[in-house]
């Protein structure tokens, strides 16, 4: 029961955030990668190989753009606002504490949004850890409005997105932002527009950094005909691989890849599930090993799990220290189906 009310508390209501994605282009994706696999051209659908190999403990940090090098384990500041998203947190010195506690155990990415609250994850955050410690970088994103609670209405016009840049900017603090997110992408804007405006907020000094959020590879590949993108965030777990094209992509070019949703809906709670059998051999819970597997996938791979309960957030910080056996790894990875196909690419590649 602890296990499952601790997903419905700290990761369900990410369910409301991303665009959804239709049956049609599931197939899509699906279908593609197949017919790659086929073809011989596994880097599409898979990339190179994913071993166990410690991706954690060869690559423990990554370099957003040539100047941030961030800790590939995150914090994300969505879950330190009011129910639902909304408002303040029941407990406000509990969020500061939260957060405080965050970079104190060596956190220096922390990933926010105007939309939380909204307004409040940031104004929490410059609370918090105003003046900013050396090398912490603060993600935030834009253009998604909040009119009421559980509402997310997109709105990527140019003349937002400003407005938004500018609000961020003095919520947070700060007279730069160093990687700033379009978070999702709005049907009745084109994406060149959105991404045009945001290319013109970085040359006037306001962005360093632009990444991406919700978006399939056609729509980063029209972005970086504008403006170089350093990251990109699309939901990614364990259960949930409909992003896999995408992760692929961001490996080939060296793009941070953010999971949103990391620890996915609890898989872990059928008792002979390979997550429950790795966490009890590990003395952890499945939430660590779920986030060590994210860490394993892949170098470019940076998990920022979000909670309200210090417990919960030194359980997570602990869990980039976890290293699983292959065997542990494999078993987990095919939990959605896709060891198949890597051992189908890896078949194809030797033949």
């Amino acid at each position: 029961m602890n296990v499952l009310l601790r997903v419905m508390t700290d990761e369900l209501a990410e369910l409301n955030e991303t665009r959804s994605l239709t049956r049609r282009r599931f197939l899509g994706i699906s279908l593609a990668g197949g017919a790659a696999l086929l073809a011989g051209k596994t880097d599409l659908a898979l990339g190179a190989e994913t071993s166990t190999s410690s991706n954690m403990a060869t690559n423990p940090t990554f370099t957003l753009g040539s100047d941030f090098t961030v800790k590939r384990l995150g914090f994300g500041a969505m879950r330190i606002t009011g129910e639902g998203i909304w408002g303040w947190p029941p407990d406000r010195q509990n969020a500061l504490k939260v957060l405080r506690r965050a970079v104190e155990l060596g956190v220096n990415l922390i990933d926010t949004a105007d939309a939380y609250g909204p307004d409040t994850s940031e104004l929490l955050i410059a609370e918090a850890l105003y003046p900013y410690p050396k090398g912490l970088v603060i993600a935030t994103k834009g253009g998604l409005t909040r009119p009421g609670p559980g509402q997310w209405v997109p709105d990527c016009r140019p003349e937002h997105l400003k407005q938004a840049v500018d609000g961020s900017l003095k919520r947070l603090r700060l007279g730069r932002i160093d990687l700033y997110q379009l978070h999702t992408v709005d049907r009745k804007v084109p994406i060149e527009e959105s991404v045009g405006a945001l290319k013109q907020l970085r040359d006037a000094g306001k962005i360093r950094h632009i990444g991406l959020s919700n978006v399939d590879r056609r729509e980063i590949e029209s972005a970086r005909k504008i403006v170089p993108i350093v990251s990109v965030q699309n939901r990614y777990n364990i259960e949930d691989r409909k992003s896999e094209d995408v992760l692929v992509y961001c490996e080939k070019e060296k793009l941070g890849f953010l999971p949103w949703f990391p620890i996915g809906g609890g898989g872990g709670l059928k008792p002979k599930n390979p997550l429950n059998t790795a966490a009890k051999a590990h003395g952890v819970s499945v939430f660590q090993v779920a986030l060590a597997w994210l860490l394993e996938r892949s170098p470019v791979m940076l998990p920022i799990p979000g909670t309200s309960s210090l417990a919960h957030l030194e359980e997570n910080v602990a869990a980039a220290k976890l290293k699983l056996t292959p065997e542990e790894w494999k078993a987990i990875d095919g939990l959605a189906g896709w060891s198949f196909f890597r051992a189908l690419a890896k078949r194809l590649q030797s033949a």
